[in-house]
């Protein structure tokens, strides 16, 4: 033989057949995640409500300020608005005057 030939022989020769194994496919009634699995659970479903939690608190107090802003700028515009009207002339601030002194005597109260 020459090894050539035994190169093709060992190639082509046909391997033996592994006996057959029997599969066995458990209940699927049976299998459960166990005590394990429930807990990684109960973990995911703690975190996932603290995670809510905190977005919710955050997102109202972002709410809560962005209010607080809008108030604070209206309450500036109000006061520029009168502040140019006031340099305009456009409105005219009387003197204090007490309503309860005499016009005549001014130091003298009516009542």
């Amino acid at each position: 033989m020459s090894l050539t030939s035994l190169i093709v022989l060992s190639v082509t020769s046909p391997t033996p057949n592994p006996s057959p194994t029997r599969i066995v496919t458990p209940d699927a009634n049976l299998v459960t995640p166990g005590p394990g699995g429930f807990l990684a659970m109960i973990a995911i479903v703690l975190v996932v409500f603290f995670l809510i939690w905190d977005m919710v608190r955050r997102v109202r107090r972002v709410n809560y300020r962005a209010e607080i802003v809008e108030r604070l700028e209206a309450e500036k515009a109000e006061l520029d608005a009168a502040e140019e009207a006031k340099r305009s002339g456009a409105v005219r601030t009387l003197p204090d005057t007490d309503t309860d002194t005499d016009p005549a005597d001014p130091e003298r109260p009516t009542k």
